[in-house]
């Protein structure tokens, strides 16, 4: 079990960034590669107003780095390991999801999903 302060920290951290679709799209986007924001922009269809916003979100959580590449800004994940454990996460919850034949038990009486 996690008792140490910071370990839960970063775990909240991360659940607040996974709590918004958006940033869950940019982040299985990262997964597959490294992008621009531009090119994020147009394969989410969003603004690029909105995607910075996100992608400041996911910087401050630690999740993904801007990578200077000449007068351009390329994002990436922070770490590779965390393509591995989004892989492992999604995996898990659809499965899961599809045993119980609904995403969340409260989700129609607490509004939560």
């Amino acid at each position: 079990m996690l008792t140490i302060a910071p370990e839960i920290e970063v775990l909240a951290r991360f659940g607040r960034a996974l709590a918004d679709p958006i940033r869950c799209r940019i982040l299985l986007a990262l997964r597959e590669a490294p992008a621009h924001p531009a090119e994020l922009a147009e394969v989410l269809g969003i603004s690029r107003t909105r995607l910075s916003n996100h992608l400041a979100c996911l910087r401050d959580c630690g999740l993904v780095v801007a990578v200077p590449v000449g007068r351009r800004t390329r994002y990436e994940l922070a770490d590779a390991r965390l393509g591995h454990a989004l892989d492992d996460l999604r995996t898990a919850v659809v499965a899961v999801a599809a045993d119980a034949g609904r995403s969340c038990a409260a989700a129609e009486t607490e509004g939560c999903c």
